[in-house]
């Protein structure tokens, strides 16, 4: 009697641990991103010198996932390091993989493009398709693809010129999935308090950076909007900031995007969640709920270090269509995974 009753708590307890998860979901990871695709979510986050990729059915449970490396850059190259942001894309049954790096010095970012023909990512070859740049070519990192009305665009981070001292926010419509069609519109500059939190103490770099980087697009019911991260990621009070698009069919129109005047999701002391920011968003398998994947420190002052770790939350949407974040959960916090 008691071998069936030490299998049936035991099955009990494995069944319930597959239903519940707590954050972070890997313990290391900065600017998560996944793309769901014939029953898998495809997932990657930044690792500086290479690209990897995930795959699983179940994000909340990443850690045991398959992976493969997808792509090492070669040495010596104006792409060879500090590779940030990655982000796979399936376009018009192809893979693309969009993502900054440089030469080992930050004022060289760019952002570059790798293309695979196989509508499997883990089978082919993702090649090297070379930069992805506006007209203007300047430093941009963290850009984010996506379809509107049948129209690519691309939105990321840049400078407005050539020295390091603000990040913006800009955007601009593809000819295809390897070019950007003419020059970028900036639509987001920081400007409230909460965006200018920058201080740097080093001897590299300039005394203040006021930032706006990791644009994310996000749609529902027919409304608009970009999902952005405000202030330094070496601060506590990274945190992300909403844009909506008010105009009509023109999204190049800075006019059209009104910033909320408050961040939509910032650290929170209480739940010891610190510096959340550099997101996306994905729908749970049966397509019923949203969500947003994240990073975040565990302690104040880790900064922009490998200390960030991936986490997932389920949202909400208010009254007027608007995204509801809420507050970053701690990690005790069992949450549900995903609904299938």
């Amino acid at each position: 009697m008691k071998k069936y009753l030490f299998l049936f708590l035991f099955t009990t307890i494995s069944f319930a641990q597959q239903k519940t998860f707590t954050n972070p979901i890997l313990p290391s990871g900065a600017d998560p991103y996944s793309t769901y695709y014939k029953g898998y979510y495809y997932y990657t986050n930044t690792l500086g010198n290479k690209l990897v990729l995930w795959k699983t059915k179940d994000l909340s449970d990443i850690k045991n996932a398959e992976s493969k490396v997808i792509w090492t850059p070669p040495k010596n190259t104006n792409y060879s390091a500090e590779i940030w942001a990655p982000e796979f894309h399936i376009i018009n049954g192809k893979w693309y993989c969009y993502f900054a790096a440089d030469n080992g010095d930050n004022n060289n970012h760019r952002m570059y493009v790798l293309e695979n023909k196989s509508s499997d990512p883990f089978k082919g070859n993702f090649e090297f398709k070379g930069k992805i740049a506006a007209k203007t070519d300047k430093w941009a990192i963290d850009g984010n693809v996506f379809e509107y009305k049948k129209q690519l665009y691309m939105i990321w981070a840049g400078w407005e010129g050539d020295t390091n001292g603000q990040q913006n926010i800009y955007i601009a419509k593809m000819k295809n999935p390897l070019e950007i069609d003419g020059d970028r519109v900036m639509i987001s500059a920081p400007t409230y308090d909460w965006e200018i939190h920058g201080a740097l103490h080093d001897d590299v770099n300039p005394p203040q950076v006021n930032v706006n980087e990791g644009p994310q697009f996000l749609e529902r019911n027919g409304k608009i909007f970009i999902v952005f991260s405000a202030s330094g990621c070496w601060t506590d009070f990274y945190a992300l900031g909403l844009l909506a698009f008010n105009g009509e069919d023109n999204l190049l129109d800075p006019n059209a995007w009104k910033k909320s005047p408050e961040p939509i999701f910032k650290q929170s002391e209480k739940n010891k969640v610190y510096a959340p920011g550099h997101n996306s968003f994905f729908k749970s398998p049966d397509g019923k709920e949203d969500w947003i994947l994240y990073h975040a420190n565990s302690n104040p002052g880790e900064g922009c270090g490998n200390k960030r770790s991936p986490r997932m939350q389920r949202i909400d949407w208010d009254t007027n269509g608007y995204p509801v974040l809420g507050e970053p959960v701690s990690e005790e916090t069992k949450l549900a995974i995903p609904s299938k």
